[in-house]
């Protein structure tokens, strides 16, 4: 199982609901975590089904990135909203900085969030 985290800053939810929707058959073949605005979103819109945690600015990005610590999550894409100053910034930040200490593969924009995506698609095809 590919185990895949997917967070976005509000600005930016949409673009990842309908980027997921584009994907719903490599993302429905992994479990998928989410912060809880953005896997409602992901679950009314998309049809998904996500394991969601406290919104970022209650401390879902912290309950992702610890379970990025402990070796739970092979992949996150988090669509984040580079123009909007974010009042959880060090949040985001450690979030971040767990996916470089534990060599996750992080995507921060549509462009490598697709990347990822492809990865996640050969990983699943290789598993069969």
């Amino acid at each position: 199982m590919v185990n895949v985290a997917l967070i976005a800053h509000d600005k930016k939810k949409l673009d990842l609901a309908m980027f997921a929707k584009e994907w719903k058959d490599v993302f429905k073949n992994c479990k998928l975590y989410a912060t809880n605005t953005t896997g409602k979103i992901l679950k009314e819109k998309v049809g998904l089904e996500i394991q969601t945690f406290e919104s970022g600015p209650l401390g879902g990005d912290l309950q992702i990135g610890a379970l990025a610590v402990s070796g739970r999550i092979d992949f996150v894409i988090f669509l984040r909203d580079p123009l909007t100053a974010q009042p959880h910034e060090p949040d985001v930040s450690a979030v971040l900085r767990i996916c470089d200490v534990h060599n996750i593969p992080l995507a921060t924009n549509l462009a490598t969030a697709e990347a990822i995506v492809l990865e996640i698609q050969k990983k699943l095809n290789n598993q069969k």
